[in-house]
Formats: structure tokens, C-alpha cells, sequence
């Protein structure tokens, strides 16, 4: 088993990247969540599991051994592979898949695209004694943090980067297991919500608007973005804020 890695980040996508360690280039499976930490060209640690299936071999990355711990214990769960529970973690932080099965809250574990009541109910039967307890008093939202996320390299979006910004976005909730029609709703929605001001009450996806409401805690209210169909603004959201926006409109 590969247990960690450390290396330079040569390059970036919606759902891997490739750290080059030693000289060789090693392709790393992770949450968009976890690309959004890594910067091309600046050194990187990953916590990593290896996953040998018959005809491949994949590494699958983490930002710490306790998300690795949580995506191995996932797969004991029947039905459950490494792909959906990279799914998982994808939607939910470690803690919060801890509280899911704890408090058996079905409607929380079937946000996460590819799992049904059935398999919510499967994962919470099988899991309920190995995950846990949460070990954090409180849950927090996606991880933060600066992103070069894609293969050039995305950070704060500029008015000519709003567009890319939004389908990196995109391509990484479809990587996840949402729908294009989720996705673009979502990211749609997201950047509504970004581009609105911070004390319009009305605006779309806030209390009092035409949509639910997104949690303030997992928009920045100074990064600004472009809602759909606008023209882009100064001050973008970049791929890290929009892809937290994106993922707390999915969870509602």
C-alpha cells in the first residue's frame, strides 16, 4: 500500500492530479474539494491509498490520513466501491459522514449521486459500528483554500476566466455523479447567489427569494461572481468558492 506521498504538482483536473515524486509522474484520484488545495508547480502531500483491481491500478488521494480512513471503511459497506466512496467524500466532509450513519440520517447520505434510500440504509447498517462517532464538535462546510483547479491551472477568476471557471466547475460535480442538468443547475445557481449583495434578502437561493436558500457559511460573501447569463465582474468567484457554492446547493 502507497500510505502518503509528497512531491511537486505537475498538473490538475477536475477529478486528479499528477505529483511528481522522484522524477515520475503519479496520477492521484481526488475530490474536487482536494484539487482545490493543490497549486501547479508548488509542493504537495497527500495522504493515498492504492486500489489494485484486475485489470488497473489506482491511487486515490487525500488531504489527511483521517479521509483516507473514512474512504477505506466506506468500501466495507456492500455495494459501496471506491468511486462512489470517493463520491461520498465528494459531498460530505469525514465528520460529516460520521454524524449520517450515527444519527442514521437517510436524507443526508442520499445527496451523494449513486446512493439510493436502500443504500443509505445498507451503508448505515453496515457501517454504524466502525465509523464512529464524529470526532469534531462541529461539522465544517467543504474544505477551503485556493485552487488551480484544471489543467492550466484555475485561481481567482478574472472577468475573461468567469466562464471557465464555471465549467471546471461543472465538469467536476459530473465527475462526482451528478447529471449535467444537476450540474448546471447548481452552478447556476451558485453564482446567483455570489453575485447577489450580501444584505439583499430577496435575491435568488436566499430566504425570501424564488429558491431555497444557501447556507451563508459556504459562500464568501467577498468573492463576487457573474450569475448566468451576465456579464462577468470583477472580482470572480474562483473555483474553490464556486465549487463550495455549487456543492451546498446540491445538499439542500
Amino acid at each position: 500500500m502507497i500510505a502518503s506521498l509528497a512531491g511537486t504538482v505537475r498538473a490538475l483536473g477536475p477529478l486528479s492530479a499528477v505529483v511528481e515524486v522522484g522524477g515520475v509522474g503519479l496520477l492521484v484520484q481526488c475530490t474536487p474539494a482536494t484539487l482545490a488545495r493543490l497549486r501547479i508547480g508548488e509542493p504537495a502531500s497527500l495522504a493515498t491509498t492504492l486500489v489494485v483491481r484486475e485489470t488497473e491500478l489506482t491511487l486515490y488521494g487525500f488531504p489527511d490520513a483521517d479521509a483516507r480512513d473514512v474512504f477505506e471503511i466506506l468500501q466495507s459497506a456492500a455495494g459501496v466501491g471506491p468511486k462512489l466512496a470517493q463520491a461520498v467524500l465528494g459531498v460530505h466532509e469525514p465528520d460529516a459522514v460520521r454524524r449520517a450513519v450515527a444519527e442514521e440520517d437517510l436524507a443526508a447520505l442520499t445527496k451523494v449521486p449513486g446512493i439510493g434510500r436502500k443504500g443509505a440504509q445498507r451503508i448505515v447498517l453496515d457501517l454504524r459500528d466502525r465509523l464512529g462517532p464524529p470526532r469534531g464538535a462541529a461539522v465544517p462546510g467543504p474544505r477551503s483554500g485556493g485552487a488551480d483547479l484544471g489543467a492550466g491551472g484555475v485561481g481567482a477568476a478574472g472577468p475573461g476566466e468567469a466562464g471557465a471557471v464555471a465549467d471546471t466547475v461543472r465538469e467536476a460535480l459530473i465527475g462526482l455523479g451528478y447529471s449535467a442538468r444537476e450540474a448546471d443547475d447548481a452552478v447556476s445557481r451558485a453564482l446567483a447567489v455570489l453575485a447577489a449583495p450580501s444584505g439583499d434578502p430577496g435575491g435568488p437561493d436566499r430566504p425570501g427569494g424564488n429558491a431555497s436558500a444557501v447556507a451563508p457559511s459556504a459562500v464568501a460573501p467577498s468573492a463576487a461572481a457573474p450569475s448566468a447569463g451576465a456579464a462577468p465582474i470583477e472580482g470572480a468567484a474562483d473555483a474553490a468558492t464556486l465549487l463550495r457554492a455549487s456543492l451546498a446547493v446540491l445538499r439542500r
